[in-house]
């Protein structure tokens, strides 16, 4: 290998070594945050317009449970194996003013606040049996034909959310 074979080789390494530490800061977040502009509902309604600040969580896959091979079976189980995500549920906030029904200016705002949560969420997975069993020593080694099973794995979506109304 020449030289500058090698040092085009040895750029090229050093290029995607450096996007990838350029990228992943940016991916390390697991929320994009949101505000949204509600200011259209005061042509709507006789109300000041809310504040909503909330964000997007941002699913990060895990490393799924793979097929394990049991002993007695054709097939493994977890044939399609379920895939863990994490994410967070960030902070949301809702105010709304609240106005004097007498008029004589404003009692405050009223304030939804959630706390900043973690998610775990499972995908949904399946075990398949194979049509035959095990090879049997009573029919000279062959298998029989048997009703395949399949089972599936549910989803799963764990969080501890909380969530306080607050009267400013």
């Amino acid at each position: 290998m020449k030289l500058t074979t090698r040092g085009s080789v040895a750029a090229a390494f050093m290029a995607c070594i450096a996007t990838a530490v350029a990228v992943s800061p940016a991916a390390a977040g697991t929320s994009a945050p949101v505000d949204l502009p509600l200011e259209s509902l005061e042509t709507v309604l006789p109300v000041q317009a809310p504040e909503l600040r909330t964000g997007v969580p941002v699913p990060v896959a895990g490393v799924p449970d793979g097929p394990r091979y049991v002993t007695g079976r054709m097939l493994p189980e977890n044939a399609l194996p379920a895939v863990p995500f994490t994410a967070e549920l960030p902070e949301t906030t809702f105010e709304l003013p609240v106005e004097d029904p007498l008029g004589e200016g404003s009692l405050g705002a009223l304030r939804a606040v959630s706390e900043a949560s973690d998610v775990m969420l499972s995908s949904p997975g399946a075990s398949v049996g194979a049509p035959l069993s095990a090879p049997r020593g009573d029919l000279a080694g062959q298998p029989e034909p048997v009703l395949p099973q399949l089972a599936l794995i549910t989803p799963v979506l764990q969080g501890t959310p909380a969530a306080a109304l607050l009267m400013d």
